[in-house]
């Protein structure tokens, strides 16, 4: 074990340059799978007619892939219909539907949690079903949806190290190449990409549960 040759300045740069990666492209696949699963999850609720039959579909069947083969797909798959993503693109991509399948489960079942008899209220006292869903049911239904939300994105950001499969710079990737140089640096540098993945997933941990304690 090199503590001092793994943990050398060009090495360090060179792997956070890869955790700076994983940080963004976690990030806009946050952003945006919770936009897309948000909005999927709404529709699927409101049970509107084929359209919500059409939207179950497609989420089962993204929530039943795995996500290498999802990240295949977008890269190597994608090129052939005429739609060519660079690596960052194409992780992004990847990683967006897919989350965005599971959240938009998990606000499905979140709205579907609400007692029917709020929403009868709300219907009784002139809202339309609209209204209803907007001013009743999201509030109420977010709040629940706090932790299995936070779960999925915590789970995102790990899931970003299987973009090494198509040669993302990212945390794991820039640490295999430093680990190939000396196999003598694995250990430090493992053990350094293990404190950067918890302590990010920690911070999300904690901001989750003082949301939901501030909800409550």
């Amino acid at each position: 074990m090199d503590i001092t040759g793994a943990f050398s300045y060009h090495n360090l740069i060179f792997v956070m340059k890869g955790f700076g990666i994983t940080l963004w492209v976690a990030f806009v696949a946050i952003v945006l799978s919770f936009v897309l699963g948000s909005i999927t999850g709404t529709l699927r609720y409101m049970r509107i007619p084929v359209l919500s039959r059409i939207l179950g579909v497609l989420v089962e069947l993204i929530r039943n892939l795995p996500l290498l083969l999802i990240l295949f797909f977008t890269y190597f798959a994608m090129p052939d219909v005429g739609i060519k993503l660079g690596v960052m693109s194409s992780a992004i991509v990847g990683l967006a539907v897919f989350e965005a399948a599971m959240i938009s489960e998990i606000v499905r079942s979140g709205l579907s949690s609400i007692p029917i008899g709020q929403i009868e209220a709300a219907r009784s006292s002139g809202l339309t079903y609209a209204q209803t869903v907007w001013h009743i049911v999201l509030p109420q239904g977010l709040r629940r949806m706090v932790p299995p939300i936070v779960s999925q994105f915590i789970s995102l950001l790990k899931d970003t190290s299987l973009a090494i499969v198509i040669s993302l710079p990212e945390l794991m990737h820039n640490s295999k190449i430093v680990i190939a140089q000396n196999f003598d640096y694995t250990l430090p540098i493992l053990a350094l990409v293990a404190v950067l993945y918890f302590a990010v997933n920690y911070a999300l941990s904690l901001a989750a549960k003082r949301l939901e304690n501030k909800w409550v």
